[in-house]
Formats: C-alpha cells, sequence, structure tokens
C-alpha cells in the first residue's frame, strides 16, 4: 500500500536560546542551523525511514528547490510537489537547553497548492492507502472528501490545533492525532471525549508520559521511553509518520505506537527537524 501526504515543507531556522524570551525580550542566539521542515515534511521523512511507500503533495517556491531534492534523496516521492510564485514557508524556531522550542510560522507556498495537484496526485490511490494532512496546508477538507469518497484511509494530525478546522473535517476522519492540550481544547468545543468523536483510531499523546490509544480494545496507554530531551521540535510529527508507517505495513495498533514511542523518544536527543528523524534500523536497535 502507500502513503498520500497533503503536507507543508518549510526551511526550518533553528536558534538556539538561553531560554524562551518574554514578550519585549531581545535576546542573543548561541547558534543558528537551517534545516528541511514543516510537519508534512517531517512525516514524509520518517513514514520514508519507517520504510513506507510515501508520496507527498505539496508546494514551494523556487527558493525551495532544494527542500524537494533533500525529501527525494531521502526516500520520498516528489512528483506532486508543484512549485508556484511565492516563497517557500518559513519556520522561525527558538530552541532552550531544556529542549522547549517556540515557533513562528510564514506559510506563503503552504497554502497555494493547487487543487490540480491534490487531483492528480490523488488519481493514482488505490482504496486502502493512507491519506494524511495537518493544519499547516490548504484543501484539507477537499482532501479529506475526496479520501472518504475514495475508500482511502484517512488521517489527520490536529496541529497547528483549531478547533474548527477539526469539526470541518471530523465526519471523514478515520484516525486522528492530537496532543493532551489540543483533546481538551476539542473536548470544550465539541462536549466530546475521545472515544465518542466517532473515529475509528484517536491518539492522544502525552508527551514525556507516552500516549493513549482510544479504538477497538477502549482505552490504551502506551508508555513512553525515558530519555533526557535536547530539542523536541519534530518529535510529534515523527511519531506520527512511524504510527502510520507501520500501520500501512500491517502492523497492530500497539506494535505501531510502540515503534513509534521508540522513534519519538530516539528524536528529541537530537538536534533538528526532518534532517535527523531516526532510520528504522536506529530505532529498531534503540535502547533507553
Amino acid at each position: 500500500m502507500a502513503i498520500w501526504n497533503l503536507g507543508s515543507i518549510n526551511v526550518d531556522v533553528v536558534y538556539s536560546v538561553p531560554h524562551i524570551p518574554a514578550p519585549g525580550e531581545t535576546l542573543a542566539s548561541t547558534g543558528r542551523d537551517t534545516f528541511l521542515g514543516g510537519k508534512g515534511a517531517n512525516m514524509s521523512v520518517a513514514a520514508a525511514r519507517a520504510a513506507a511507500r510515501i508520496n507527498h503533495i505539496g508546494a514551494v517556491g523556487a527558493d525551495g528547490r532544494w527542500t524537494v531534492e533533500r525529501l527525494l534523496e531521502y526516500g520520498v516521492d516528489t512528483r506532486y510537489i508543484t512549485e508556484v510564485d511565492a516563497e517557500t514557508a518559513q519556520a522561525i524556531i527558538m530552541v532552550d537547553p531544556q529542549g522547549e522550542n517556540a515557533i513562528v510560522l510564514h506559510p506563503s507556498a503552504n497554502h497555494q497548492i493547487p487543487l490540480a495537484t491534490l487531483e492528480g496526485a490523488l488519481s493514482e490511490a488505490q482504496k486502502g492507502d493512507w491519506l494524511v494532512f495537518q493544519n499547516e496546508t490548504n484543501l484539507q477538507q477537499v482532501a479529506a472528501r475526496i479520501g472518504r469518497k475514495m475508500g482511502l484511509r484517512v488521517a489527520y494530525a490536529a496541529a497547528p490545533f483549531s478547533a474548527e478546522a477539526v469539526q470541518r473535517v471530523l465526519e471523514n476522519l478515520d484516525f486522528l492525532i492530537l496532543n493532551k492540550v489540543e483533546a481538551e481544547q476539542l473536548r470544550a468545543a465539541t462536549g466530546k471525549v475521545p472515544q465518542d468523536l466517532g473515529v475509528a483510531d484517536v491518539i492522544v499523546t502525552l508527551g514525556g508520559a507516552g500516549a493513549k490509544w482510544f479504538g477497538a480494545k477502549g482505552e490504551v496507554y502506551i508508555p513512553a521511553i525515558p530519555v533526557t530531551p535536547v530539542d523536541t521540535t519534530g518529535a510529534g510529527d515523527t511519531f506520527t509518520g512511524y504510527v502510520l508507517a507501520g500501520l500501512d505495513r500491517g502492523l497492530p495498533m500497539e506494535q505501531a505506537l510502540a515503534l513509534a514511542s521508540k522513534a519519538g523518544a530516539l528524536m528529541v536527543t537530537r538536534h533538528g527537524t526532518a534532517d535527523v528523524i531516526p532510520d528504522l534500523a536506529e530505532v529498531q536497535a534503540f535502547r533507553s
């Protein structure tokens, strides 16, 4: 089978800072790096490194051609990444010594993905394939409707979070992943807990405390793997990419989640985003 990812592609500019700045505060950084990033690109790289066949649907400007080349190098099918008349999206990321971050997004090309690109990509999808999307692009509702109509398994990583955006696609979802704070915000907006959303599989990540799966077996807890984090950027995307890759390869949900937990734990011990996502061999060999 295959995964089709309607996903963002960012140039991530990462600054190491002594602490996350307060309003009005000016800080000198202690380091600066540039990485391939974006929640979509991170998930595509994670899925590719987890041995899935992954097709990325997205857009960049002429300044971002190198990001497409990098995705291709990492094993992502890039045929449906379109070059548009806009600059490539950018993320300014500040990371403190404890690994916590603050991020500013400039979406640009991520919000200009042509409908024809999405339709052309999904015309090649097969029933049973996965379609995943996040909140960093346009065309989310259209993609969800097309995916449902085609018999694809539709997955949604609800970040950056918007309760309204989730509710617009909820009826077409098979898989929803969000963190604990987002789950509470969605409950406040809908009055429903995860198991009552009408979605077959809902994953609530708990950061360093693990994750919960609400699905066929009720509520199942997946413990975290204890590590000392240095940078949490991209860890959730890595987790999601690995879960979907595992499911696409036929793993039971609990095994896919356990593998994803190891990948996420390994990821937070590294500085960077898509460029440092661990491959399957590293994850399988990893011991905390």
